[in-house]
């Protein structure tokens, strides 16, 4: 994995993501499952992206649990988020505008690319409904 610092220290203190034993890269998959209060399947959710994965699962599920968006509107939703520093927004995108609001609420604020690829499947009475984010290659396709 490419998500650890290979710096062991910055101006002499540890670095929180450094290389060591034991130790486990900040990201990974994060293929998610999501269970009714009954223990059956409600949802699932997964993206590739690097250091920006745990970002974009969240929003997804946020969007499809929270929101109620259907999975494909969840995985189009504009990408932001934090890796403990500045909030990042999705650039070219509809997020763009949230910027001078959150500059005024105080947080610094950077518009970067975020190709997710996120990917997210629900299961409603009358079967599965699925997600394919348009940033990357895939669809979603059944009957």
């Amino acid at each position: 994995m490419t998500d650890f610092n290979f710096a062991p220290s910055e101006d002499g203190k540890p670095v929180a993501n450094r290389v060591e034993p034991g130790k486990r890269p900040r990201s990974s998959m994060a293929p998610t499952i999501v269970f009714d209060k009954d223990g059956r399947l409600a949802a699932v959710a997964g993206s590739p992206g690097g250091s920006l994965i745990i970002n974009y699962v969240a929003k997804t599920l946020v969007a499809m649990l929270d929101w109620r968006l259907d999975p494909q509107r969840a995985v189009d939703f504009p990408n932001m988020g934090s890796r403990n520093g500045p909030t990042e927004i999705e650039k070219g995108t509809e997020a763009e505008p949230w910027k001078a609001a959150l500059e005024a609420k105080g947080h610094e604020v950077r518009a970067i690319e975020m190709t997710s690829g996120a990917q997210a499947i629900v299961a409603t009475p009358q079967g599965y409904l699925g997600g394919a984010d348009g940033r990357r290659e895939g669809v979603a396709i059944g009957d």
